[in-house]
């Protein structure tokens, strides 16, 4: 029941949704692309990525200077088949969608050295 708990805890926030979406179209973001597609400072995205997680939905690597994050490979099937059925086309998803085809387009390192990382 915790696991469940915190995964809910998890899901109970729109950014946490929005990054969990952008790696439902993405295998992985670094840390810097996240920080970008919310438009949030890089220590409030590291407290929704902590979130995300410790209720085990997302996982980490690190390159060089980069983190990487990705879904879990146990990442509950029904909850990747509910969200993309019921998130996945609304209006601030579409609009995140565009975005992160722009975010993409830049080199990882690009990006973080503009955002002075």
């Amino acid at each position: 029941m915790d696991k469940f708990l915190k995964q809910t805890k998890a899901l109970a926030d729109g950014n946490r949704l929005r990054i969990i979406a952008a790696l439902l179209r993405q295998p992985e973001l670094c840390v810097c692309q996240i920080t970008e597609l919310l438009g949030l400072s890089t220590a409030t995205v590291s407290r929704h990525i902590s979130v995300i997680q410790n209720a085990g939905l997302v996982t980490s690597r690190k390159d060089s200077r980069w983190v990487y994050y990705r879904l879990a490979d146990d990442f509950p099937g029904r909850l990747r088949q509910w969200l993309e059925e019921e998130l996945m086309h609304s209006r601030e998803m579409e609009k995140d969608r565009l975005t992160l085809k722009l975010i993409l387009s830049m080199s990882v390192e690009d990006l973080c050295s503009k955002r002075g990382r």
